[in-house]
């Protein structure tokens, strides 16, 4: 049985529209402000481990499926406590024991990833953060496991959900920091092209190292 296509209503076209016009202007605030306030911004970069799967009805099989992300970041600081953290981000994500064509195989989808994000540092160091926020994710490949199938045309280029995650940064020196974060993405846009077939909707844990400078 061919793999039962994961056209999305006009509206969640608009609603993408609008999501990226205000991370788009989120993204030219920090930048200009990093231009005009010395001090109040840190560039990082990140790697990381996925665990990715989906919900998905009339899907009962799927599985985790490990996968990597790694990119850069900016927090622009408007306080010691608050912060707005904007990324761009290669992100695997995908599930395993999925079905193509009667064959038991693994989903593979890359993406790239920008989220926007609050980001509340806390403690008595102010090294402890909690971020939250939505994301837009831009779908750059999707193939299955056995055969290499590219199988993009089943699924819509564009994801998007909410982001959350908490980490602890460790000082190295005086301007720099090396952080250990556990975050999760929730979706709530359906990834599959096929608006008569089953919603589904990519989640994904993660755990990232990287270096704050």
């Amino acid at each position: 049985m061919r793999f039962k296509g994961l056209h999305l209503h006009p509206k969640f076209y608009h609603s993408m529209k609008k999501i990226l016009l205000s991370a788009a202007a989120l993204f030219c605030l920090s930048t200009a402000a990093f231009s005009q306030t010395k001090g109040t911004n840190v560039v990082s970069v990140q790697v990381g481990l996925n665990l990715a799967n989906v919900t998905a009805s009339g899907i009962s099989n799927n599985d985790y499926k490990a996968g990597f992300n790694a990119g850069l970041n900016l927090d622009h600081y408007f306080s010691d406590s608050w912060s707005l953290k904007i990324g761009a981000l290669y992100d695997q994500k995908g599930w395993g024991k999925g079905y193509f064509e009667s064959t038991t195989t693994d989903f593979k989808l890359d993406y790239i990833t920008v989220p926007v994000l609050a980001n509340w540092h806390f403690g008595r160091t102010k090294n402890w953060y909690l971020n939250f926020g939505p994301y837009v994710s831009f779908l750059t490949s999707a193939k299955t496991s056995i055969g290499s199938n590219d199988v993009k045309d089943f699924f819509n280029t564009t994801d998007a959900g909410i982001d959350l995650g908490i980490g602890i940064k460790l000082p190295v020196s005086e301007t720099t920091k090396f952080f250990i974060e556990l975050s999760g993405q929730g979706g709530i846009a359906n990834i599959n092209k096929d608006a008569t077939g089953a919603t589904i909707r990519n989640q994904v844990s993660s755990i990232n190292v990287g270096i704050n400078f």
